[in-house]
C-alpha cells in the first residue's frame, strides 16, 4: 500500500506539468491567430492604399490628356493652314501693277479674316522684326553685319513664325544682326589663320 501511494505521488507531479504546458500552448494559439490577422489586415491596407494612389495618378493623367486635346487638338489642322497664309502673304508682296485693284483687295480680304478666324483658335503671330534673338521663337538663316543696333538683334524675317496659344507652331526664320569686324580685327584673324597653317606644316 506504502509503495502504490509513493507511486500515485510521483506521477502526479508530471501531470501537473503536462497541464501547464497544455494551458500556455492554448494561449499562445490565439496570440499567434491574432498576429496573423492583424499582418493579412495591414497587407491588405497596403495594397488599398498603393491601388489607390495609383488610380488618383490615372485620373490627373486622363484629366491632363483631355485638356491637351482640347487646347491643341487644332495643331496639325493649323499647321496645314500656315503655307496658305505664306502663299497669300507672298502673292500680296509680289502682285504687279497689271492685276486689277479689285482682285489686290480680294485676297487681302481673304487673308485677314483667315487669319482672324485662325485666332479665334489661339493661332497668333511671333513678333520678330527688331526683337533680341530667341532661339525658342526664332531660327536664324544668316547674320548681318550692323553697326546701328545691337548684336543678336532680329533685322530680316524670311518666313514668319506662329504660335498656337503658349506653344511655338513654327519658329520664324530670321537673319540676326552682329558688329562689323575692324580691318585690325581682320587682320589679327587673318595672321592667326596664317600661323595655325605654319605650324601643321
Amino acid at each position: 500500500m506504502e509503495d502504490q501511494d509513493i507511486n500515485e505521488d510521483n506521477t502526479s507531479p508530471g501531470k501537473e506539468v503536462q497541464e501547464v504546458t497544455e494551458g500556455t500552448s492554448a494561449e499562445q494559439g490565439p496570440v499567434d491567430e491574432k498576429e496573423r490577422l492583424a499582418t493579412e489586415l495591414q497587407e491588405i491596407n497596403d495594397k488599398y492604399f498603393r491601388l489607390y494612389a495609383e488610380f488618383a495618378n490615372y485620373k490627373k493623367r486622363v484629366h491632363k490628356d483631355k485638356e491637351e486635346i482640347l487646347r491643341y487638338g487644332n495643331e496639325n489642322l493649323l499647321s496645314e493652314l500656315l503655307p496658305v497664309i505664306d502663299h497669300l502673304e507672298m502673292a500680296l508682296q509680289h502682285a504687279s501693277n497689271d492685276i486689277s485693284s479689285g482682285l489686290l483687295q480680294g485676297v487681302e480680304i481673304t487673308l485677314k479674316e483667315l487669319k482672324r478666324t485662325l485666332e479665334k483658335f489661339g493661332l497668333t503671330t511671333v513678333e520678330a522684326m527688331g526683337k533680341p534673338f530667341d532661339p525658342v521663337v526664332h531660327h536664324a538663316m544668316s547674320q548681318a553685319e550692323r553697326d546701328d543696333i545691337d548684336e543678336m538683334t532680329v533685322v530680316e524675317e524670311f518666313r514668319k513664325g506662329y504660335r498656337l496659344k503658349d506653344k511655338v507652331l513654327r519658329p520664324s526664320l530670321v537673319s540676326v544682326s552682329k558688329k562689323p569686324v575692324s580691318a585690325k580685327e581682320y587682320e589679327e584673324d587673318i595672321s592667326i589663320i596664317q600661323m595655325n597653317k605654319e605650324e601643321e606644316l
